[in-house]
């Protein structure tokens, strides 16, 4: 029993050693010449030809590729650099065709755009006459504050009338200053239109989306239109 065991064995293990083995994968072989004219090769990338081309040989000695120098810090910086330039230009043509598309499909012609140029405008109108109203009212109370510091000219005005006085100049310089910045809120909201309009005719003439350059902003509803006065 033992014996036909070990007879068993053996013929496993004589069948393993005639079982052909798979061949090991050839070494890479890496050549060069160095800065001495030295010619080097080695198994793996060479050091000394670290600032040159090293060519990746097969087993019979022809090239099978060629391994470019190592970059320096100062190419890798500006290989990292060309990159993010161009990563950034990927992602502003991509937003400018988002822009493009959405600004299409917001104006379908140019009486949608005229129609949502006079509601932003009309609010900033609105907003000027509101201010302006504001004014006519202020003026009408501070007209009595007037007439009571006539009594007082060439004394000093009771401090009630004064602080009255001080508040509607400061009311009035304020409505005043809001009146100019929505005037030229006006200016502002008109320029961003007109480039807006002259994009969107390009666009329904076929201009492919995001092929005028990067897209301005889109227009909207004014910063500080119908806001607290």
């Amino acid at each position: 029993m033992l014996r036909g065991a070990g007879l068993f064995a053996a013929a496993l293990v004589f069948a393993a050693s005639a079982w052909p083995q798979a061949a090991p994968p050839p070494r890479p072989i890496f050549s060069c010449t160095d800065a001495n004219g030295k010619k080097l090769t080695s198994d793996r990338p060479i050091p000394d030809c670290s600032n040159r081309d090293q060519r990746l040989l097969n087993p019979d000695g022809s090239v099978k590729s060629i391994v470019p120098p190592t970059p320096t810090a100062d190419e890798r910086a500006e290989s990292e650099a060309r990159e993010r330039e161009a990563n950034a230009e990927r992602v502003a043509k991509m937003d400018a065709i988002r822009r493009d598309r959405n600004l299409v499909a917001r104006f379908s012609d140019e009486a949608a755009h005229n129609k949502a140029r006079s509601k932003a405008l009309d609010d900033i109108r609105n907003s000027v006459r509101v201010s302006q109203d504001r004014i006519a009212l202020l003026n009408v109370e501070r007209k009595p504050l007037l007439d009571e510091a006539e009594f007082y000219v060439g004394k000093s005005l009771p401090s009630k009338l004064k602080l009255a006085l001080d508040a509607n100049d400061a009311s009035l310089e304020a409505q005043k200053s809001l009146i100019q910045n929505q005037q030229a809120e006006v200016i502002r909201i008109n320029a961003l239109y007109d480039v807006e309009l002259a994009r969107l005719r390009k666009l329904w003439a076929g201009a492919p989306a995001g092929s005028l350059g990067p897209a301005p902003a889109t227009t909207g509803s004014p910063v500080g239109a119908g806001g607290k006065r």
